[in-house]
C-alpha cells in the first residue's frame, strides 16, 4: 500500500518549490539545514528553524500550555475520537505559541512546528521507564489511537499541516534505558512484523504521518539510525513512506562511539544519510561536509534529505503569506483556554480505571465528618503530569481537589505518610518519620483515601535531567521505599481504605488487592488531575478507563529486560494470570452486551462485521468498550487478541447499537519469515466488556459471547 497524501498535487508542488530552493543552495549552507537547530539563510529569505519540540500530551517544555493526562493514561480511555480531539488542542495551541514567538523573534528549542509526538513503541516490559510515553502493550490498540492522535495532530486542511506528527521510536525499542546508546535488539522476523511494526506501518499508511524518528539501539545489530532493513526496505520500500527521518537525539554519535559499527564521525553520518536518515537531532552531521569531500555520500543524497525537510516546511506554510494559512490566525489566547482545560478535565475522568471496589466507592460526603487522605502521591504535582510535559497555569493534587471538592462541610487531614522512594521525608530526622502523624490521621477519619505510585521522576528517559533516578527505569515492580509498609499501617488502622495509584506503568499491589476495599489507577492523569479524581470518588461520575497493560503479579514471573522475544510477554503471549488484565476496568454502572450478529461465519475478503446492542442497566451514566477479540485455533499461536472496540456512552437503562468490522487482516498471524497471512481452520471470537480470560471473567463477573469462525483458503494479509 503506497504511501498516500490528502493532496497529491498540492504535494508535488511544495517538493517543486523545495527543490528549486534547495537548487540555489550551497553544499555548507544545505548540511547545516539537516541540523536540528537549522540556521537563517539570509540571502534565500529562509528563517532560522529548531525541529526540536514535544507535544507528547501537550505543548512540551515552551511554557504555558495544557497538561493533558500522559499518553498511557490517554490509552486507557480506549476512545479514539477523544485521543483526536485532545491532538486538535495539542495543535491548536502549537500553532498559537508558534505565532507568537514569531511575532515576537523566538525561534528557540520547542517552538517549532514539528511535534515528535507520538510514541508508538510497545510497552513490552513493565520495568521501562518511558513506558508511560506509549499507548501500551498491544499493538492493535496502540495503531488505532496513535493514527487518530496523528490526524488531530497534522489537522484536516487540504493543503496545509496544523502541526507535522513524528513517530517514534524506530523501532523494536522499549529498555533498558541504561543500555540504549549500545544495545542490540535481537528479534525474530515474527515478532518484529507481527508485534513491533504494526503501529509504525498504521502511522505511515493510515494517518500520513510527516516524520519517523529511529531508536537508538541496534536491532539484529543494525543501527536503527542507519539500519537498510527499517529504513530502506520496510519504511521507504514497503511502506512507500515519503516523509522526513529524524534521528533520535545524538544518536549518530552512537554509531562508532558505542555500537561500534563505524569507525569516526565521518563513517557514521555517511552511513546515516546514506540509509535515509535526513535530519540530525544533534550536530554530527556537519561532518557531512568530510563525508562528501572523502566521497562516502553523495550531494545528491545531501539533497534529497534537504528537498524532503523543506517540503514539511512548505507544508506546514512557513514559507507562504500567514494570509494564505488559515493555522496563522490562531490567536495566542486559544493556549490554556476554558475550553481546552474542560476537555482536559473530560480526558482525565476517563483515564481513570477502577480496578477493585467492594462497594465503598462512591462515597457520600454527607455521611461523613473527616476524610484522611495520605501518602506521597496526595500532593505531589509530578505525580500529575508525567513526562515531556508543559507548564499548568493551575495544577490540582489529589489532596487539593478533595479539599475544594468537600469545601467546609468536611474536614479533610492530610499527611504525606512516607517519601516516594526514600526512608524519611526530612533528611535530619529518623527513618519512617512520618508514620505516627499517618496513624493520626487515620485514627481520626472516617475513611482514607491512600495516594501511591510512582512520578516521572522514578520512571523515565535516562539522561533526563527530570528524572535522576536510577536509569529511568524501575528495577522491579514493587511500590518504592516504604510505601508498601504505609499501606499495611493505615489498612490495619481498620478504616475504610480506598487507594489511588498514580504510575504510568503497572505495579504488583497484591497486598492491596487482598485487603483494600477500593482501588483506582489514576496514570499520570494530567493538571486537572487531582479534580476528576475527587469527582470520581465521590460520585460525580463513573470511572470507565480499560487497562492498557497487564499488571503482573510479581517482578520473578518476567522474562529478563534485554530479551525482545515476546515469549511469556503481554496479555498476548503470557504463562501466568495477571493481577489486573489487560482491557479490565470496572465501573459504577452495570453494562450488558447482547444481540449480537456476524456477517458471516467465514472468513471473507471484506472480512466479518460484528453488530452488538450495549445497554446500561444501571444507576449511573457512564462509558464501556466493546472489545472483540480473535484466535487462530491451532497450536503456538497466541492467547485471543483485541482486533476492534469501541467506546460507548450510555444514560442509565440507555441502549446503543454498535457496528465494528474486523478486516480479513484481523485473522492474520505472521510466519517465523514474518510473512501475514490468513490460514486455513477455525478462528474464535470473543464480543464482551474485557479479555476472554479467566481472571477477567473472575473480575468482571462477565463472561463475553463465543463465535467460532472458519477460513477455508489461506490467504495473504
Amino acid at each position: 500500500m503506497p504511501h498516500m497524501t490528502k493532496n497529491s498535487d498540492k504535494i508535488k508542488h511544495y517538493k517543486e518549490r523545495a527543490q528549486q530552493l534547495v537548487g540555489k543552495m550551497t553544499l555548507k549552507e544545505k548540511v547545516y539545514q539537516m541540523l536540528h537547530a537549522a540556521p537563517a539563510i539570509e540571502r534565500l529569505n529562509i528563517q532560522a528553524y529548531n525541529w526540536w519540540n514535544e507535544g507528547l500530551h501537550g505543548v512540551a517544555r515552551a511554557g504555558t500550555a495544557t497538561i493533558f493526562p500522559q499518553a498511557i493514561g490517554l490509552a486507557a480511555t480506549f476512545d479514539e475520537e477523544l485521543l483526536e480531539e485532545v491532538a486538535d488542542a495539542v495543535s491548536t495551541e502549537a500553532r498559537a505559541k508558534f505565532n507568537m514567538q514569531q511575532q515576537f523573534g523566538d525561534t528557540d528549542i520547542y517552538k517549532g512546528l514539528t511535534m515528535w509526538a507520538p510514541n508508538v513503541n510497545i510497552f513490552r516490559d513493565p520495568r521501562w521507564g518511558r513506558g508511560h510515553e506509549t499507548y501500551g502493550e498491544d499493538p492493535f490498540l496502540t495503531s488505532r489511537l496513535a493514527v487518530r492522535f496523528i490526524k488531530g495532530l497534522q489537522g484536516d486542511d487540504e493543503d496545509y499541516l496544523k502541526v507535522a506528527a513524528c513517530a517514534k521510536h524506530f523501532a523494536v525499542h522499549s529498555g533498558p534505558e541504561d543500555q540504549r546508546h549500545r544495545f542490540n535488539a535481537v528479534v525474530s522476523n515474527q515478532d518484529l512484523h507481527e508485534t513491533y511494526l504494526p503501529a509504525f506501518r498504521a502511522c505511515v499508511q493510515e494517518a500520513d504521518v510527516e516524520a519517523v524518528m529511529g531508536a537508538y539501539n541496534r536491532t539484529n545489530d543494525e543501527p536503527c539510525c542507519g539500519s537498510e532493513l527499517l529504513l530502506e526496505q520496510i519504511l521507504r520500500g514497503e511502506w512507500g513512506f515519503d516523509g522526513h527521518v529524524v534521528s533520535d537525539c545524538w544518536a549518530i554519535r552512537d554509531f562508532h562511539e558505542q555500537h561500534k559499527v563505524t569507525a569516526n564521525e565521518v563513517e557514521s553520518v555517511a552511513l546515516a544519510v546514506n540509509r535515509g536518515c535526513d535530519l540530525n537531532c544533534g550536530s554530527l552531521f556537519v561532518f557531512l561536509l568530510e563525508a562528501v569531500e572523502q566521497g562516502l555520500v553523495t550531494e545528491a543524497k545531501i539533497d534529497q534529505a534537504v528537498i524532503r525537510l523543506f517540503t514539511t516546511r512548505m507544508k506546514l506554510g512557513l514559507f507562504d503569506e500567514p494570509e494564505k494559512v488559515p493555522y496563522s490566525a490562531i490567536s495566542y489566547l486559544e493556549t490554556d483556554s476554558a475550553r481546552v482545560r474542560e476537555l482536559n478535565l473530560k480526558a482525565a475522568r476517563e483515564c481513570l480505571v477502577l480496578l477493585k471496589n467492594d462497594g465503598l466507592l462512591p462515597l457520600d460526603p454527607n455521611k461523613l465528618k473527616t476524610v484522611g487522605v495520605i501518602g506521597p502521591n496526595a500532593n505531589n504535582r509530578r505525580a500529575l503530569v508525567g513526562n515531556y510535559e508543559g507548564t499548568a497555569s493551575r495544577y490540582v493534587t489529589v489532596v487539593e481537589g478533595i479539599q475544594d471538592y468537600l469545601g467546609d462541610d468536611v474536614r479533610v487531614l492530610y499527611s504525606e505518610g512516607c517519601h516516594l522512594f526514600k526512608d524519611r521525608v526530612s533528611p535530619l530526622a529518623q527513618a519512617n518519620d512520618r508514620i505516627s502523624e499517618a496513624k493520626a490521621v487515620c485514627a481520626e477519619s472516617d475513611v482514607v483515601i491512600l495516594c501511591l505510585g510512582l512520578d516521572a521522576g522514578l520512571e523515565g528517559e535516562e539522561g533526563d535531567t527530570g528524572n535522576p533516578f536510577v536509569s529511568g527505569d524501575k528495577e522491579d515492580l514493587r511500590l518504592p521505599g516504604l510505601q508498601e509498609e504505609l499501606l499495611q499501617v493505615v489498612q490495619e488502622s481498620g478504616k475504610p481504605v480506598v487507594l489511588v495509584l498514580l504510575s504510568g506503568s503497572a505495579l504488583a499491589v497484591e497486598y492491596a488487592d487482598r485487603n483494600v476495599s477500593a482501588i483506582l489507577q489514576g496514570w499520570y492523569p494530567g493538571a486537572q488531575g487531582g479534580r476528576a479524581i475527587a469527582e470520581a470518588v465521590f460520585g460525580e461520575f463513573s470511572p470507565e478507563g480499560k487497562l492498557p497493560v497487564t499488571f503482573y503479579r510479581t517482578t520473578e514471573e518476567l522474562p529478563d529486560f534485554t530479551d525482545y522475544s515476546m515469549k511469556n510477554r503481554t496479555y498476548r503471549y503470557m504463562d501466568n494470570e495477571a493481577l489486573y488484565p489487560f482491557g479490565f476496568g470496572l465501573s459504577y454502572s452495570d453494562f450488558t452486551v447482547d444481540s449480537i450478529r456476524l456477517s458471516s461465519d467465514k472468513i471473507t475478503e471484506n472480512g466479518i462485521r460484528v453488530t452488538a446492542r450495549i445497554e446500561n442497566k444501571g444507576e449511573w451514566a457512564g462509558g464501556e468498550v466493546l472489545q472483540v477479540y480473535v484466535k487462530a485455533n491451532r497450536e503456538g499461536t497466541p492467547h485471543p487478541q483485541l482486533k476492534a472496540f469501541r467506546k460507548v456512552h450510555l444514560k442509565p437503562q440507555e441502549a446503543a447499537q454498535v457496528e465494528l468490522v474486523l478486516p480479513k487482516e484481523a485473522f492474520a498471524l505472521c510466519d517465523e519469515n514474518g510473512v501475514s497471512k490468513v490460514e486455513t481452520g477455525e478462528y474464535t471470537l470473543y464480543i464482551g466488556t474485557s479479555q476472554p480470560d479467566r481472571r477477567s471473567v473472575e473480575l468482571s463477573g462477565k463472561e463475553p459471547a463465543v463465535f467460532k469462525l472458519v477460513a477455508d483458503t489461506v490467504s495473504h494479509a
